[in-house]
């Protein structure tokens, strides 16, 4: 059993958003059972964009040879798709940015979301391949999207569920901290907040639901 962690700030280990999937790690780590869970660490700044052969793949009928395969993006994905597999846990640590994902978490997710292996096209559409199991989000955000205070839409958590939901990841729980531009004071009333969300989520699952 193991956490996969994706970073996705440009900010790195730095960012509000790395600390805050810290806490949420941290508190996976001590409700695990006998054995415990491994962390792997992937920063998903460091991915480029799809490739014309991924490109490709995704609007044929079949997934190309095995030397395609191998190469670019394509290959990108299929290791993307393996860490995903065999992960019990994920965590995803992105920052808000211009009201929705980063580009570096549309680059992953763009990877991982693939025809016949992430999910299938049905008549009835999309249908995800993946054994559902915990996916947790941190979240930093300069402002404020939600509550009475907000003053800037959200489509970060909309579309996140949405996306995860094709691929077959349905139990996904949202953290944020929220005005980090704000000044360091209100920066400490959201962290307070978050700590607060965080203490209300439970971390424990049976494991034959989080391996499928």
């Amino acid at each position: 059993m193991s956490i996969l962690r994706i970073r996705c700030s440009p900010r790195g280990l730095d960012s509000e958003s790395y600390r805050l999937s810290q806490r949420i790690v941290e508190r996976l780590v001590r409700s695990a059972p006998a054995g415990g869970l491994e962390v792997v660490e992937f920063d998903a700044t460091t991915l480029t964009h799809a490739d014309s052969d991924y490109a490709a793949a995704l609007a044929a009928p079949a997934d190309p040879a095995a030397d395609v395969l191998g190469r670019g993006s394509l290959h990108a994905s299929g290791a993307l798709i393996r860490m995903l597999e065999n992960a019990s846990h994920i965590v995803l640590a992105t920052p808000m940015h211009n009201f929705t994902v980063p580009s570096a978490l549309k680059a992953w997710l763009d990877l991982v979301v693939r025809v016949r292996n992430t999910f299938h096209i049905t008549p009835q559409g999309k249908v995800g391949l993946l054994a559902d199991r915990p996916v947790f989000v941190a979240i930093s955000s300069g402002g404020t999207f939600s509550g009475e205070e907000a003053r800037q839409p959200d489509f970060l958590t909309p579309y996140l569920r949405h996306v995860l939901a094709t691929i077959g990841l349905k139990q996904v729980t949202f953290v944020a901290v929220e005005g980090t531009a704000r000044g360091p004071e209100l920066l400490a009333l959201a962290r307070a907040r978050a700590e607060g969300a965080l203490e209300g989520i439970s971390y424990a699952r049976p494991v034959e639901e989080i391996i499928g």
